[in-house]
């Protein structure tokens, strides 16, 4: 038997909304995947590292206050100076439709 998906959720920024974030933990949880989640005003750098203490394979990002973008390309950027590669990156919040890509 494989292990469980292990999924890090994070509250990146000064963004203090995290009802959300803890609901898409707690129904992760339900599905049999393991989560960590980090809690409110998470910087870049402490995602990564938790990421990588946890080995996880995923991040998933919860962002309300409208700084998704710089959030998210500092957030790539990081990934891959760190080479995770074969961890998935994933985002929700606020974003405009234009902004996904």
């Amino acid at each position: 038997m494989g292990r469980r998906t292990k999924v890090l959720v994070a509250k990146p920024g000064l963004d203090g909304h995290d009802k959300g974030a803890k609901i898409v933990s707690y129904a992760l949880r339900d599905a049999g995947m393991e989560v960590i989640y980090t809690g409110l005003h998470q910087t870049i750098d402490q995602i990564i590292k938790t990421a990588i203490q946890e080995d996880v394979d995923v991040i998933g990002l919860s962002i309300m206050s409208g700084a998704h973008l710089p959030i998210c390309e500092k957030l790539m950027k990081r990934v891959r100076e760190e080479g995770l590669d074969d961890v998935l990156v994933v985002a929700g919040g606020v974003i405009p439709e234009r902004d996904i890509p």
